[in-house]
């Protein structure tokens, strides 16, 4: 189970208008080059997202469905991906001062990626979790207060 953090320099309210924000998902997740919503209700429980990961000419897609959120503390997520079964990644949003710490906890649920999970596996999303929540930070800190309170 990969668990990492970030300090994010705004109040969880901004961190949680760029979590509700389906269509910067695609800004701040590694992994899709594109990304659009399937239901106009993201993020409550139930709502989809449907995104496309593209490696070089090889391309496919998956769906990302909110399985528990309350707003502006915690989003938890299915993200299914085809061939490789689906991982749960759940973000947790806790203030720190007039910061936010996000605590991201993601592990293979079901399908191939969970019987193939190891400690290579592992290291593989701590990786794409330091480059997901730093990109989040980035977005986040960019927005102007204005849309954040919004």
């Amino acid at each position: 189970m990969a668990v990492r953090h970030q300090l994010i320099r705004r109040p969880p309210r901004s961190v949680w208008a760029v979590l509700a924000d389906p269509s910067l998902y695609g800004e701040w997740v590694v992994g899709p080059s594109e990304s659009a919503p399937l239901d106009d209700t993201w993020p409550r429980v139930g709502s989809r997202l449907r995104y496309t990961v593209r490696v070089g000419p090889w391309s496919t897609e998956g769906v990302t469905t909110v399985r528990h959120q309350e707003s502006g503390r915690e989003l938890e997520l299915e993200a299914a991906f085809k061939a490789l079964g689906t991982a749960r990644i759940f973000l947790q949003l806790r203030p720190w001062g007039e910061e936010t710490l996000v605590i991201c906890d993601e592990h293979p649920l079901r399908g191939l990626g969970g019987a193939l999970h190891n400690p290579v596996s592992e290291a593989a999303l701590q990786l794409r979790h330091r480059g997901m929540l730093a990109r989040l930070a980035k977005v986040v800190e960019q927005q102007p207060d204005e849309v954040l309170r919004a």
